[in-house]
Protein backbone atom coordinates (compact mmCIF):
# COMPACT_ATOMS: atom_id res chain seq x y z
CA UNK A 1 0.00 0.00 0.00
CA UNK A 2 1.26 3.46 -0.90
CA UNK A 3 2.09 5.60 1.76
CA UNK A 4 0.32 8.88 2.85
CA UNK A 5 3.04 11.61 3.84
CA UNK A 6 2.30 15.23 5.63
CA UNK A 7 4.15 18.11 5.43
CA UNK A 8 2.70 20.23 7.73
CA UNK A 9 -0.34 20.24 10.82
CA UNK A 10 -3.84 20.27 10.69
CA UNK A 11 -5.67 23.92 11.79
CA UNK A 12 -7.44 24.00 14.69
CA UNK A 13 -11.10 23.71 14.60
CA UNK A 14 -11.55 27.58 15.65
CA UNK A 15 -9.14 28.94 12.72
CA UNK A 16 -10.87 26.54 10.28
CA UNK A 17 -14.50 28.13 11.27
CA UNK A 18 -13.34 31.26 11.14
CA UNK A 19 -11.91 30.88 7.72
CA UNK A 20 -15.42 29.19 6.29
CA UNK A 21 -15.96 29.98 2.48
CA UNK A 22 -18.01 31.06 -0.21
CA UNK A 23 -18.64 27.83 -0.94
CA UNK A 24 -19.77 26.68 2.95
CA UNK A 25 -22.01 29.48 3.08
CA UNK A 26 -24.35 28.47 -0.07
CA UNK A 27 -27.51 30.11 -0.15
CA UNK A 28 -30.05 28.32 1.82
CA UNK A 29 -33.90 27.35 1.05
CA UNK A 30 -36.66 29.01 2.00
CA UNK A 31 -38.68 28.73 5.16
CA UNK A 32 -40.47 25.42 5.48
CA UNK A 33 -41.55 22.52 7.31
CA UNK A 34 -42.29 18.80 6.64
CA UNK A 35 -45.64 18.88 4.21
CA UNK A 36 -43.21 20.81 1.38
CA UNK A 37 -41.47 17.78 0.98
CA UNK A 38 -44.65 16.29 -0.29
CA UNK A 39 -47.09 16.64 -2.49
CA UNK A 40 -49.84 15.43 -0.48
CA UNK A 41 -49.00 16.98 2.75
CA UNK A 42 -48.87 20.68 0.50
CA UNK A 43 -52.42 19.49 -0.91
CA UNK A 44 -51.33 19.09 -4.52
CA UNK A 45 -52.88 16.70 -6.86
CA UNK A 46 -50.63 13.94 -9.18
CA UNK A 47 -51.16 14.88 -12.57
CA UNK A 48 -49.29 14.27 -15.95
CA UNK A 49 -45.65 16.17 -16.01
CA UNK A 50 -44.04 18.30 -18.35
CA UNK A 51 -44.01 16.68 -21.84
CA UNK A 52 -40.50 16.16 -21.81
CA UNK A 53 -40.61 13.50 -19.40
CA UNK A 54 -42.48 11.35 -22.33
CA UNK A 55 -39.17 11.76 -24.61
CA UNK A 56 -37.53 10.38 -21.15
CA UNK A 57 -39.20 7.50 -20.61
CA UNK A 58 -38.75 6.94 -23.97
CA UNK A 59 -35.23 7.00 -24.23
CA UNK A 60 -34.54 4.81 -21.50
CA UNK A 61 -36.01 1.98 -22.86
CA UNK A 62 -35.34 2.40 -26.18
CA UNK A 63 -34.20 -0.51 -27.88
CA UNK A 64 -35.01 -2.92 -25.13
CA UNK A 65 -39.19 -2.58 -25.14
CA UNK A 66 -39.71 -6.32 -25.42
CA UNK A 67 -36.97 -7.22 -22.82
CA UNK A 68 -39.09 -5.23 -20.52
CA UNK A 69 -42.19 -5.84 -21.13
CA UNK A 70 -41.11 -9.50 -20.48
CA UNK A 71 -39.66 -8.25 -17.11
CA UNK A 72 -42.66 -6.77 -15.87
CA UNK A 73 -44.59 -10.02 -16.50
CA UNK A 74 -41.79 -11.77 -14.57
CA UNK A 75 -42.34 -9.03 -11.75
CA UNK A 76 -46.31 -9.14 -11.69
CA UNK A 77 -45.59 -13.11 -10.94
CA UNK A 78 -43.21 -12.86 -8.40
CA UNK A 79 -45.44 -10.21 -6.54
CA UNK A 80 -48.49 -12.19 -6.33
CA UNK A 81 -46.62 -15.16 -5.12
CA UNK A 82 -44.66 -13.24 -2.00
CA UNK A 83 -47.46 -10.55 -1.38
CA UNK A 84 -49.61 -13.01 0.40
CA UNK A 85 -46.17 -13.95 2.33
CA UNK A 86 -45.93 -10.66 4.08
CA UNK A 87 -49.62 -10.33 4.28
CA UNK A 88 -49.42 -12.98 6.24
CA UNK A 89 -46.64 -13.04 8.45
CA UNK A 90 -46.97 -8.89 9.34
CA UNK A 91 -44.49 -7.35 11.75
CA UNK A 92 -42.63 -10.41 12.36
CA UNK A 93 -41.10 -10.49 8.53
CA UNK A 94 -39.03 -7.36 9.32
CA UNK A 95 -35.49 -8.89 11.32
CA UNK A 96 -34.40 -7.66 14.68
CA UNK A 97 -31.06 -7.44 16.30
CA UNK A 98 -29.82 -7.05 19.84
CA UNK A 99 -27.63 -4.51 19.84
CA UNK A 100 -24.97 -6.70 21.89
CA UNK A 101 -24.99 -9.04 19.08
CA UNK A 102 -24.01 -7.10 16.19
CA UNK A 103 -20.45 -8.21 16.41
CA UNK A 104 -21.13 -11.31 15.48
CA UNK A 105 -24.75 -11.42 13.41
CA UNK A 106 -26.65 -14.75 12.78
CA UNK A 107 -26.65 -15.45 8.95
CA UNK A 108 -30.41 -15.29 8.97
CA UNK A 109 -31.08 -11.48 10.38
CA UNK A 110 -28.22 -10.57 7.40
CA UNK A 111 -30.22 -12.73 4.87
CA UNK A 112 -33.89 -11.09 6.21
CA UNK A 113 -32.17 -7.80 6.08
CA UNK A 114 -30.37 -7.91 2.13
CA UNK A 115 -34.07 -9.09 1.14
CA UNK A 116 -36.57 -6.86 3.07
CA UNK A 117 -34.65 -3.69 3.28
CA UNK A 118 -35.35 -2.79 7.11
CA UNK A 119 -34.32 -3.57 10.58
CA UNK A 120 -34.48 -3.15 14.16
CA UNK A 121 -31.18 -2.94 16.19
CA UNK A 122 -32.90 -3.03 19.65
CA UNK A 123 -31.09 -1.18 22.47
CA UNK A 124 -29.07 0.68 20.88
CA UNK A 125 -28.88 3.42 24.05
CA UNK A 126 -30.58 2.72 27.41
CA UNK A 127 -34.23 3.32 28.61
CA UNK A 128 -33.20 5.67 30.82
CA UNK A 129 -30.69 7.67 28.81
CA UNK A 130 -33.63 7.91 25.44
CA UNK A 131 -35.99 9.10 28.33
CA UNK A 132 -33.64 11.87 29.52
CA UNK A 133 -33.28 12.80 25.82
CA UNK A 134 -36.96 13.19 25.43
CA UNK A 135 -37.32 15.48 28.86
CA UNK A 136 -34.47 17.27 27.57
CA UNK A 137 -36.32 18.11 24.17
CA UNK A 138 -39.21 18.58 25.42
CA UNK A 139 -37.84 21.10 27.76
CA UNK A 140 -36.13 22.54 25.10
CA UNK A 141 -39.14 23.39 23.17
CA UNK A 142 -40.86 24.99 26.24
CA UNK A 143 -38.41 27.53 26.46
CA UNK A 144 -38.28 28.63 22.71
CA UNK A 145 -42.32 28.34 21.82
CA UNK A 146 -41.16 30.28 18.05
CA UNK A 147 -39.84 26.95 16.75
CA UNK A 148 -41.54 25.66 13.55
CA UNK A 149 -43.14 22.44 13.66
CA UNK A 150 -46.06 20.95 11.31
CA UNK A 151 -48.96 21.19 11.55
CA UNK A 152 -48.95 24.74 13.53
CA UNK A 153 -51.78 24.43 15.38
CA UNK A 154 -50.47 21.44 16.86
CA UNK A 155 -47.03 20.39 16.51
CA UNK A 156 -45.99 17.07 16.11
CA UNK A 157 -42.99 17.35 13.58
CA UNK A 158 -40.43 20.40 14.94
CA UNK A 159 -38.14 22.06 12.80
CA UNK A 160 -35.02 21.86 15.46
CA UNK A 161 -31.66 19.83 14.43
CA UNK A 162 -28.96 21.47 16.80
CA UNK A 163 -30.66 20.58 20.07
CA UNK A 164 -28.31 19.00 22.53
CA UNK A 165 -30.20 15.67 23.14
CA UNK A 166 -30.19 15.19 19.51
CA UNK A 167 -26.48 16.36 19.04
CA UNK A 168 -25.84 13.99 21.54
CA UNK A 169 -27.72 10.93 20.12
CA UNK A 170 -26.31 11.54 16.94
CA UNK A 171 -22.28 11.52 18.04
CA UNK A 172 -22.98 8.14 20.47
CA UNK A 173 -20.62 5.71 20.14
CA UNK A 174 -23.28 3.06 19.96
CA UNK A 175 -25.69 4.73 17.50
CA UNK A 176 -22.30 5.45 15.28
CA UNK A 177 -21.25 1.55 15.61
CA UNK A 178 -24.73 0.51 15.05
CA UNK A 179 -24.48 2.76 11.66
CA UNK A 180 -21.35 1.00 10.58
CA UNK A 181 -22.74 -2.25 11.13
CA UNK A 182 -25.81 -1.60 8.90
CA UNK A 183 -24.19 0.15 6.14
CA UNK A 184 -21.80 -3.00 5.69
CA UNK A 185 -24.47 -4.60 4.09
CA UNK A 186 -23.83 -2.70 1.19
CA UNK A 187 -20.56 -3.65 -1.10
CA UNK A 188 -18.61 -1.70 -3.98
CA UNK A 189 -18.17 -3.40 -7.17
CA UNK A 190 -14.93 -1.74 -7.08
CA UNK A 191 -12.52 -2.11 -4.09
CA UNK A 192 -11.00 0.97 -4.36
CA UNK A 193 -14.18 3.49 -4.81
CA UNK A 194 -14.04 6.12 -2.64
CA UNK A 195 -16.19 5.37 0.08
CA UNK A 196 -16.34 4.29 4.11
CA UNK A 197 -19.00 2.75 5.44
CA UNK A 198 -17.01 2.55 8.48
CA UNK A 199 -16.40 5.95 8.98
CA UNK A 200 -20.56 7.45 9.29
CA UNK A 201 -21.16 10.99 8.80
CA UNK A 202 -23.90 12.97 11.07
CA UNK A 203 -26.86 14.08 8.90
CA UNK A 204 -28.91 16.56 10.77
CA UNK A 205 -32.96 15.87 10.60
CA UNK A 206 -35.68 16.50 12.20
CA UNK A 207 -37.43 14.96 15.18
CA UNK A 208 -40.92 13.68 15.93
CA UNK A 209 -43.66 13.79 19.12
CA UNK A 210 -46.89 12.70 17.51
CA UNK A 211 -49.81 13.07 20.29
CA UNK A 212 -52.73 10.20 20.45
CA UNK A 213 -55.18 11.20 18.58
CA UNK A 214 -53.10 12.95 15.72
CA UNK A 215 -54.47 12.16 11.88
CA UNK A 216 -52.91 15.46 10.22
CA UNK A 217 -49.48 13.63 10.56
CA UNK A 218 -50.90 11.15 7.50
CA UNK A 219 -47.98 10.43 5.70
CA UNK A 220 -48.62 7.70 2.92
CA UNK A 221 -46.54 5.34 1.22
CA UNK A 222 -43.42 7.05 -0.13
CA UNK A 223 -39.92 6.90 -1.09
CA UNK A 224 -37.42 9.83 -0.11
CA UNK A 225 -34.26 10.91 -2.12
CA UNK A 226 -35.85 12.55 -5.06
CA UNK A 227 -38.68 11.68 -7.36
CA UNK A 228 -38.34 12.42 -11.12
CA UNK A 229 -34.79 12.04 -10.49
CA UNK A 230 -34.84 8.25 -10.27
CA UNK A 231 -35.88 8.48 -14.14
CA UNK A 232 -33.84 10.99 -15.19
CA UNK A 233 -30.33 11.07 -16.42
CA UNK A 234 -29.30 13.73 -14.75
CA UNK A 235 -30.36 12.33 -11.65
CA UNK A 236 -29.91 8.47 -10.71
CA UNK A 237 -28.65 7.86 -14.55
CA UNK A 238 -25.50 9.74 -13.75
CA UNK A 239 -24.67 6.48 -11.70
CA UNK A 240 -26.76 3.92 -14.13
CA UNK A 241 -28.14 2.61 -10.39
CA UNK A 242 -31.18 1.52 -12.19
CA UNK A 243 -29.82 0.28 -15.79
CA UNK A 244 -30.65 -3.46 -15.03
CA UNK A 245 -34.40 -2.05 -14.85
CA UNK A 246 -34.34 0.00 -18.10
CA UNK A 247 -32.81 -2.58 -20.10
CA UNK A 248 -35.62 -5.65 -19.02
CA UNK A 249 -33.55 -7.66 -16.35
CA UNK A 250 -35.14 -6.20 -13.38
CA UNK A 251 -33.55 -9.63 -11.32
CA UNK A 252 -30.14 -8.14 -11.79
CA UNK A 253 -30.70 -4.73 -10.20
CA UNK A 254 -28.98 -4.91 -6.84
CA UNK A 255 -29.76 -2.21 -4.45
CA UNK A 256 -26.84 -2.73 -2.04
CA UNK A 257 -24.47 -1.58 -4.83
CA UNK A 258 -22.63 1.91 -3.64
CA UNK A 259 -20.37 2.90 -6.11
CA UNK A 260 -22.71 3.37 -8.88
CA UNK A 261 -24.29 6.10 -6.47
CA UNK A 262 -21.76 8.20 -5.82
CA UNK A 263 -22.91 10.15 -8.51
CA UNK A 264 -26.29 10.89 -8.28
CA UNK A 265 -28.16 13.76 -8.05
CA UNK A 266 -30.79 13.03 -5.84
CA UNK A 267 -32.31 17.05 -6.27
CA UNK A 268 -32.19 18.42 -9.34
CA UNK A 269 -35.13 20.48 -8.37
CA UNK A 270 -34.05 21.56 -5.21
CA UNK A 271 -36.84 20.56 -3.13
CA UNK A 272 -37.42 22.14 0.86
CA UNK A 273 -36.81 19.21 2.47
CA UNK A 274 -35.25 17.20 -0.25
CA UNK A 275 -32.51 14.96 0.11
CA UNK A 276 -29.04 15.67 -1.61
CA UNK A 277 -27.08 13.73 0.57
CA UNK A 278 -25.95 9.81 0.25
CA UNK A 279 -28.21 8.18 2.78
CA UNK A 280 -27.71 4.70 2.94
CA UNK A 281 -30.34 4.11 5.37
CA UNK A 282 -32.85 6.38 6.64
CA UNK A 283 -33.88 5.74 10.44
CA UNK A 284 -35.26 6.95 13.63
CA UNK A 285 -33.93 6.24 17.50
CA UNK A 286 -37.21 5.71 19.19
CA UNK A 287 -37.76 7.76 22.16
CA UNK A 288 -41.15 5.70 23.67
CA UNK A 289 -42.60 2.87 24.05
CA UNK A 290 -44.83 2.69 20.20
CA UNK A 291 -46.50 -0.20 18.61
CA UNK A 292 -48.45 -0.69 15.38
CA UNK A 293 -51.57 1.50 15.58
CA UNK A 294 -49.80 4.13 18.01
CA UNK A 295 -48.33 6.46 15.33
CA UNK A 296 -45.53 4.69 14.19
CA UNK A 297 -43.46 3.43 10.74
CA UNK A 298 -45.09 1.36 8.56
CA UNK A 299 -42.86 -0.03 5.38
CA UNK A 300 -43.15 -2.36 2.23
CA UNK A 301 -40.58 -5.26 2.95
CA UNK A 302 -39.60 -5.81 -0.52
CA UNK A 303 -37.31 -3.87 -1.66
CA UNK A 304 -35.96 -4.92 -5.02
CA UNK A 305 -39.14 -5.95 -5.91
CA UNK A 306 -41.06 -2.89 -5.09
CA UNK A 307 -38.24 -0.72 -6.23
CA UNK A 308 -38.89 -2.33 -9.76
CA UNK A 309 -42.25 -2.07 -9.37
CA UNK A 310 -42.55 1.72 -9.03
CA UNK A 311 -39.90 2.38 -11.58
CA UNK A 312 -41.48 0.05 -14.60
CA UNK A 313 -45.10 1.53 -13.66
CA UNK A 314 -44.97 4.58 -15.42
CA UNK A 315 -44.60 2.51 -18.82
CA UNK A 316 -47.60 0.42 -18.51
CA UNK A 317 -51.51 1.00 -18.90
CA UNK A 318 -54.24 -1.49 -18.25
CA UNK A 319 -56.54 -2.16 -21.29
CA UNK A 320 -59.41 -1.88 -19.36
CA UNK A 321 -60.44 0.41 -16.30
CA UNK A 322 -59.35 3.42 -17.11
CA UNK A 323 -60.24 6.15 -19.48
CA UNK A 324 -56.82 8.00 -19.79
CA UNK A 325 -53.80 6.40 -20.54
CA UNK A 326 -51.26 6.76 -17.66
CA UNK A 327 -53.89 8.10 -15.13
CA UNK A 328 -55.04 6.34 -12.29
CA UNK A 329 -58.48 4.16 -12.24
CA UNK A 330 -61.67 5.58 -11.56
CA UNK A 331 -62.42 3.55 -8.10
CA UNK A 332 -61.38 1.39 -5.34
CA UNK A 333 -63.32 -1.57 -6.41
CA UNK A 334 -62.03 -1.18 -9.44
CA UNK A 335 -58.17 -1.38 -8.59
CA UNK A 336 -58.90 -3.98 -5.99
CA UNK A 337 -60.28 -6.18 -9.03
CA UNK A 338 -58.80 -9.71 -10.26
CA UNK A 339 -59.49 -8.70 -13.50
CA UNK A 340 -57.92 -5.16 -13.52
CA UNK A 341 -54.80 -6.65 -11.84
CA UNK A 342 -54.53 -9.47 -13.99
CA UNK A 343 -51.40 -9.45 -16.56
CA UNK A 344 -53.19 -9.52 -19.73
CA UNK A 345 -55.09 -6.46 -18.85
CA UNK A 346 -51.72 -4.61 -18.55
CA UNK A 347 -50.02 -3.64 -22.26
CA UNK A 348 -46.92 -1.49 -22.45
CA UNK A 349 -47.56 2.03 -23.78
CA UNK A 350 -47.52 2.63 -27.10
CA UNK A 351 -47.00 5.94 -26.91
CA UNK A 352 -44.67 7.06 -24.19
CA UNK A 353 -46.87 9.67 -21.62
CA UNK A 354 -45.45 12.33 -19.64
CA UNK A 355 -47.09 10.28 -16.13
CA UNK A 356 -44.26 9.17 -13.85
CA UNK A 357 -46.59 8.28 -11.03
CA UNK A 358 -46.41 9.49 -8.47
CA UNK A 359 -43.78 11.46 -9.01
CA UNK A 360 -43.30 15.46 -8.59
CA UNK A 361 -40.36 17.69 -9.16
CA UNK A 362 -38.86 19.47 -6.01
CA UNK A 363 -41.05 16.46 -4.00
CA UNK A 364 -40.11 13.13 -2.50
CA UNK A 365 -41.87 10.11 -4.44
CA UNK A 366 -45.06 9.13 -3.57
CA UNK A 367 -47.56 5.84 -3.67
CA UNK A 368 -50.68 4.99 -3.49
CA UNK A 369 -52.95 2.16 -4.49
CA UNK A 370 -54.72 3.71 -7.34
CA UNK A 371 -51.70 4.61 -8.60
CA UNK A 372 -49.58 1.15 -8.02
CA UNK A 373 -51.90 -1.47 -7.42
CA UNK A 374 -49.84 -4.45 -7.84
CA UNK A 375 -47.92 -3.58 -4.85
CA UNK A 376 -51.59 -4.10 -2.59
CA UNK A 377 -50.05 -1.26 -0.38
CA UNK A 378 -52.96 -1.43 2.01
CA UNK A 379 -52.01 -4.89 2.83
CA UNK A 380 -48.23 -5.18 1.96
CA UNK A 381 -47.57 -2.10 4.17
CA UNK A 382 -46.70 -3.58 7.43
CA UNK A 383 -46.10 -1.91 11.09
CA UNK A 384 -42.57 -2.23 12.72
CA UNK A 385 -42.86 -4.32 15.95
CA UNK A 386 -43.28 -2.59 19.12
CA UNK A 387 -40.07 -0.46 19.67
CA UNK A 388 -39.02 1.00 23.54
CA UNK A 389 -36.86 3.70 24.27
CA UNK A 390 -33.09 3.30 22.74
CA UNK A 391 -34.39 1.12 19.97
CA UNK A 392 -33.22 2.26 16.79
CA UNK A 393 -35.17 1.21 13.08
CA UNK A 394 -33.43 1.61 9.71
CA UNK A 395 -34.61 1.33 6.42
CA UNK A 396 -32.78 1.13 3.09
CA UNK A 397 -32.98 4.44 0.80
CA UNK A 398 -35.03 2.79 -1.84
CA UNK A 399 -37.96 1.27 0.80
CA UNK A 400 -41.40 2.18 0.50
CA UNK A 401 -42.63 3.91 4.08
CA UNK A 402 -45.04 5.60 5.52
CA UNK A 403 -46.59 6.31 8.81
CA UNK A 404 -49.86 5.44 10.72
CA UNK A 405 -52.74 7.84 9.19
CA UNK A 406 -54.21 7.73 13.06
CA UNK A 407 -51.86 7.49 15.95
CA UNK A 408 -54.56 5.29 18.38
CA UNK A 409 -51.93 4.84 21.04
CA UNK A 410 -52.49 6.69 24.59
CA UNK A 411 -49.03 7.71 25.11
CA UNK A 412 -46.47 10.11 22.57
CA UNK A 413 -45.09 8.37 19.52
CA UNK A 414 -41.43 10.49 19.70
CA UNK A 415 -38.67 9.96 17.67
CA UNK A 416 -35.03 11.48 16.45
CA UNK A 417 -34.71 11.26 12.95
CA UNK A 418 -30.90 9.91 12.38
CA UNK A 419 -30.18 8.31 9.15
CA UNK A 420 -26.74 6.32 8.37
CA UNK A 421 -24.71 7.50 5.49
CA UNK A 422 -21.67 6.84 4.71
CA UNK A 423 -18.34 9.26 3.77
CA UNK A 424 -17.62 9.99 0.63
CA UNK A 425 -16.59 13.10 -1.00
CA UNK A 426 -20.30 14.63 -2.18
CA UNK A 427 -20.90 13.73 1.36
CA UNK A 428 -17.68 15.42 2.92
CA UNK A 429 -18.90 18.74 1.14
CA UNK A 430 -22.66 18.35 2.59
CA UNK A 431 -21.06 17.93 5.86
CA UNK A 432 -18.69 21.23 5.32
CA UNK A 433 -22.19 23.19 4.66
CA UNK A 434 -23.92 21.58 7.76
CA UNK A 435 -20.78 22.44 9.77
CA UNK A 436 -21.67 26.21 8.80
CA UNK A 437 -25.34 25.95 9.69
CA UNK A 438 -24.29 24.21 13.05
CA UNK A 439 -22.08 27.07 13.79
CA UNK A 440 -24.94 29.56 12.47
CA UNK A 441 -27.84 27.77 14.23
CA UNK A 442 -29.81 27.76 11.13
CA UNK A 443 -31.87 24.23 9.49
CA UNK A 444 -29.69 21.58 8.40
CA UNK A 445 -28.71 22.73 4.03
CA UNK A 446 -31.68 19.97 2.93
CA UNK A 447 -34.47 21.74 5.09
CA UNK A 448 -36.13 25.41 5.19
CA UNK A 449 -33.98 28.09 5.75
CA UNK A 450 -35.13 30.99 7.76
CA UNK A 451 -33.21 31.96 11.05
CA UNK A 452 -34.16 28.38 12.92
CA UNK A 453 -32.75 28.17 16.40
CA UNK A 454 -30.14 31.07 15.80
CA UNK A 455 -31.54 32.90 18.64
CA UNK A 456 -32.68 29.76 20.55
CA UNK A 457 -32.64 29.41 24.57
CA UNK A 458 -29.70 26.97 25.19
CA UNK A 459 -28.80 25.86 21.88
CA UNK A 460 -25.26 23.89 21.75
CA UNK A 461 -22.12 25.77 20.39
CA UNK A 462 -18.98 24.26 19.52
CA UNK A 463 -16.92 24.50 22.24
CA UNK A 464 -19.97 22.76 24.58
CA UNK A 465 -19.87 20.21 21.72
CA UNK A 466 -16.49 19.03 22.47
CA UNK A 467 -17.35 18.05 25.78
CA UNK A 468 -19.91 16.36 24.80
CA UNK A 469 -19.47 13.90 21.97
CA UNK A 470 -15.96 11.93 22.01
CA UNK A 471 -13.85 12.42 19.21
CA UNK A 472 -15.50 9.85 16.47
CA UNK A 473 -18.80 11.34 17.00
CA UNK A 474 -16.82 14.81 16.28
CA UNK A 475 -15.91 14.03 13.05
CA UNK A 476 -19.05 12.79 11.89
CA UNK A 477 -19.92 16.56 12.56
CA UNK A 478 -17.29 17.61 10.99
CA UNK A 479 -15.33 19.18 13.96
CA UNK A 480 -12.42 17.29 13.86
CA UNK A 481 -9.65 15.71 11.51
CA UNK A 482 -10.39 12.29 10.14
CA UNK A 483 -7.51 9.79 10.84
CA UNK A 484 -6.45 8.41 7.26
CA UNK A 485 -3.13 7.06 8.48
CA UNK A 486 -5.75 4.62 10.36
CA UNK A 487 -4.55 0.73 10.41
CA UNK A 488 -6.71 -1.29 8.40
CA UNK A 489 -7.91 1.23 5.85
CA UNK A 490 -8.74 -0.18 2.47
CA UNK A 491 -6.99 2.02 -0.58
CA UNK A 492 -10.98 3.91 -1.29
CA UNK A 493 -10.95 4.24 2.41
CA UNK A 494 -7.42 6.13 2.66
CA UNK A 495 -8.04 8.15 -0.25
CA UNK A 496 -11.60 9.14 0.58
CA UNK A 497 -10.74 10.49 4.09
CA UNK A 498 -7.78 12.85 2.92
CA UNK A 499 -10.33 14.05 0.19
CA UNK A 500 -13.18 14.79 3.07
CA UNK A 501 -9.93 16.50 5.11
CA UNK A 502 -9.24 18.61 1.99
CA UNK A 503 -12.90 19.53 1.36
CA UNK A 504 -13.35 20.46 5.27
CA UNK A 505 -10.24 22.77 5.22
CA UNK A 506 -8.63 20.79 7.72
CA UNK A 507 -4.99 21.29 6.30
CA UNK A 508 -3.09 24.25 6.13
CA UNK A 509 -2.55 25.32 2.97
CA UNK A 510 0.70 24.76 2.58
CA UNK A 511 -0.04 20.95 3.26
CA UNK A 512 1.48 18.96 0.49
CA UNK A 513 0.37 14.83 0.46
CA UNK A 514 2.51 13.07 -1.69
CA UNK A 515 1.86 8.95 -2.61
Amino acid sequence: MLSVARTVRSRPVRTLLRARTAATQAASKREGDISDAFASLSGQQFTPLAPEYADLKARLIKGNEEAVRASWERLLKDLREEIPLIVEKGSEIIPEIDFRDIDDAPEEFSSELRKRGVAVVRGVVSEEEALGWKESLREYIRANPQTRAFPAENPQVFELYWSRAQLLARGHPNMLKAQSFLMSYWHATNPHTPISTRHPISYADRLRMRLPGDARFALGPHVDGGSVERWDEAGYGRGKVYDAVWKGNWEAFDPWESSCRLNVVSDLHQGVGACSAFRMFQGWLSLSTTGPGEGTLLVNPLLAKATAYYLLRPFFSPKHGVATPGAQTADEATTSSASFLASDNWKMDTTSTSWIHGASPGHGQELSHLLHPHLHLKQSMVHVPTVRPGDYVAWHCDTIHAVDRTHAGNSDSSVMYIPACPLTEDNAKYLNRQRSCFVDGTPSPDFGGGEGESKHVGRIGVDELENLVGEEGRRGMGLEMWDSSEEGLSMGERVVLDRANKVGGWYDPEVEISR
